[in-house]
């Protein structure tokens, strides 16, 4: 078989490698193959072939694979013993051998096959590539420009491939536009039905908050202050759990800076997203009367066994507590991953009033 332009074949490969970061190995195995099933589909062959290329000269070639028999019976998967020792002393009956070939007019429809072969291993090996560094950077937040944005789709630019924010993973209070440049949370890497990696992007999730901290707070990116716990109702409220080790940080203040500058920047981000930093503490009663900022609690009587609290504030903290639509207390039963009953001071001494009542009456009723 005719060498493929050897020298230049070896440079062009050792370039794809050196650009792209393709083995070249890989590319000289796809090229092999490429060239084997162009073999067999223009030559309709019976013989069990295989393709070698010379991983320093870059020549390649072509042989057929046969089995040293006595009696030759079948002489397109068979050789002689006696012919076979003409290729190598060593050979004996049962060996098989490498007969090299040399097929007369490969042909342009061969090599026009063999090179779709290759660009298409060329685009597997792309992708792949391509794949196995985004999913490395799963979890982590990355910038794009806008190529697409309706009403259930935002479609990003993100360099080598798309990333995509569906309708849930977009915030709510946010419009998106063509060529605005943004920035998301990579949510989950994975493959479309050709192969091509599809990238998802989230900025509603909870994981956008904490990365954002981490970028902001370079405490927390140091590992002195450490995120214990993050709820959201995205474009509307967050609460986040801090906390640190060291005695001598105060884990909130250094979250929302001199002046709120830090958590400002946060803010910003997420276009006016309001956002609560509390402290984390292990004793669940003052966890969670923290995490009903900005209400006051007074007292919290908590059931470990059911992790339910039982939590009661002022009277005028009754709606503060609660939050619009339930929110504040919503997003700290998220936050501290307690079922939450809040009542005011009236309703809680109503409460107690009722139940004494009821226990005078079932007391009288046994007498």
């Amino acid at each position: 078989m005719k060498a493929i332009d050897n020298k230049e074949l070896i440079l062009a490969l050792e370039e794809l490698e050196n650009e792209k970061g393709i083995d070249k190995s890989y590319l000289m195995d796809a090229i092999e193959q490429a060239l084997l099933t162009a073999y067999k589909r223009n030559f309709d062959s019976a013989e069990n072939v295989k393709v070698a290329i010379d991983r320093i000269t870059g020549e390649a070639h072509l042989y057929a694979v046969k089995e040293v028999c006595e009696v030759v019976e079948d002489a397109k998967l068979q050789i002689s013993l006696e012919d076979a020792n003409k290729i190598s002393k060593k050979l004996q009956i049962g060996d098989t051998v490498d007969v090299e070939m040399v097929p007369k007019d490969f042909g342009r429809i061969a090599a026009q096959t063999a090179k779709q072969v290759i660009i298409q291993k060329l685009r597997e090996a792309e992708r792949d590539i391509i794949y196995t560094e985004f999913n490395e950077r799963k979890g982590e937040i990355v910038s794009g420009i806008i190529q697409k944005a309706d009403s259930n789709i935002v479609v990003m630019d993100l360099g080598k491939l798309e990333g995509v924010m569906p309708l849930k993973e977009q915030i709510p209070t946010e419009k998106y536009h063509v060529n605005d440049k943004i920035r998301g949370f990579v949510l989950e890497v994975t493959r479309g039905l050709k192969g091509n990696p599809q990238v998802t992007v989230s900025r509603a999730c909870p994981d956008f908050v904490k990365r954002l901290f981490e970028f902001e707070i370079p405490e927390i990116y140091e590992g002195l202050i450490e995120i214990k716990s993050v709820s959201r109702d995205p474009g509307y409220r967050s609460k986040v759990a801090v906390y640190s080790t060291n005695p001598n940080i105060d884990p909130v203040g250094s979250c929302v800076g001199q002046k709120g500058v830090r958590i400002q920047n946060i803010i910003n981000e997420l276009n006016g997203e309001k956002i609560d930093v509390i402290e984390w503490n292990e004793d669940p009663s003052i966890y969670i009367a923290s995490a009903l900022l900005p209400a006051n609690v007074m007292a919290v009587d908590i059931n470990n066994e059911e992790k339910f609290a039982q939590v009661i504030v002022p009277d005028d903290q009754l709606s503060l507590a609660i939050g619009k639509s339930g929110q504040n207390a919503r997003l700290a039963a998220r936050l501290t991953n307690w079922k939450i009953d809040i009542k005011s001071e009236s309703q809680f001494r109503e409460m107690i009033t009722n139940m004494q009542k009821i226990n005078e009456e079932e007391n009288k009723s046994k007498e």
